[in-house]
């Protein structure tokens, strides 16, 4: 029953992977251009609207994730339905489309449909699927989880609250006790690691994180993700990739990687594998916010505005009132303005 009562943390808190200032690029992005101005000339304005109905009772359904993909545009977009029920995504070209729908309690619902004039309206109809009871003995705990004592457990947790509060130094404090009383808590290391680095203390950060990988067996992947994104931060964006894909490796499902992975391949400059990356983050959890800044990097790079001005807005809506909703909307604000003051020149 004891073991039931405490489950390692899996993922790292998200409101720490991105540095503070991960939105200059942005900010200094919106610089006039001959090149940005013939491009946008262009830009698509296709939409692809529609509602999503649950089969059994003609209800709508609010807040389901879809994502809209072509291959052949390479277009991604994950949304939100609104609480009618509703989607719309613009700033598309004329194509075949991949429409996916994904939603707990319900069958997963595919379709490809054709935008071929300006807009496309679709209507969904998810099924609820069919209840199987789960097998018994279904939940196992690891040999590890059974080894952690009851006070090293203690301190751990009281170290994730620390570090919910943004107090740094009590995390560590609490952190450094959980692993004084067992040495093996390659969790409890993963996690000093990480409050180390809002210290600003890089090298026993890396030491925090390379124990707990030595530890582990390089079997916990946030221990790679949080050592990625400390080389991430020192400007070693190479190095990071390659422990980043480690990770990935271990838990190629986990959004988090797939974002600093996304921020590493955007320091180099590579953009369509950091936009990818991105990608590949929102098809596993579509509401991760921090992605969508990620995309937005990744269009301020591209100088394709208005796509960057969609994920900004992606990221207020999942986040109004986030730690960096702030700058999100500064930014935003930035885009609206430049992409105003071209509109006659077009």
């Amino acid at each position: 029953m004891l073991c039931e009562l405490w489950k390692p943390e899996k993922q790292f808190q998200r409101a720490r992977f991105l540095p503070i200032l991960f939105l200059n690029l942005v900010l200094t992005s919106c610089i006039p251009s001959a090149s940005a101005q013939s491009s946008e000339a262009t830009e698509p304005t296709g939409t692809i609207s529609g509602t999503v109905f649950s089969q059994a009772d003609n209800r709508t359904l609010s807040q389901v994730a879809l994502t809209i993909k072509s291959h052949e545009a390479g277009i991604f977009r994950s949304i939100l339905t609104d609480f009618d029920g509703h989607f719309e995504v613009d700033g598309l070209p004329p194509g075949s489309y991949e429409i996916k729908v994904e939603e707990s309690g319900f069958d997963p619902v595919q379709t490809k449909e054709k935008l071929e004039g300006p807009s496309l309206k679709v209507i969904l109809y998810l099924r609820p699927v069919k209840w199987v009871p789960a097998p018994r003995g279904k939940y196992t705990v690891s040999v590890h989880e059974l080894k952690v004592p009851e006070k090293a457990r203690d301190e751990y947790q009281k170290g994730m609250e620390c570090l919910g509060k943004s107090d740094s130094s009590g995390s560590v404090n609490h952190f450094t006790k959980a692993i004084k009383v067992f040495p093996e808590f390659y969790e409890a290391l993963s996690q000093l690691g990480m409050a180390k680095i809002r210290q600003g203390s890089m090298e026993e950060a890396r030491k925090a994180f390379q124990a707990a990988i030595n530890i582990s067996k390089g079997r916990f992947a946030p221990a790679h993700f949080g050592f990625g994104y400390l080389l991430y931060r020192e400007g070693k964006a190479n190095e990071a990739e390659a422990i980043l894909r480690r990770g990935l490796e271990v838990d190629e499902n986990a959004p988090e990687g797939h974002v600093i992975l996304g921020m590493a391949l955007l320091a180099l400059n590579r953009l369509d594998e950091a936009e990818k990356s991105a990608q590949e983050a929102l098809l596993r959890k579509p509401e991760f916010a921090e992605a969508y800044l990620v995309l937005a990097d990744v269009y301020a790079h591209k100088r394709n505005f208005r796509m960057q001005l969609q994920d900004l807005d992606a990221y207020l809506q999942l986040e109004p009132r986030g730690p960096r909703s702030a700058q999100v909307q500064e930014a935003r604000e930035m885009v609206l303005k430049y992409i105003g003051e071209r509109r006659p020149q077009q």
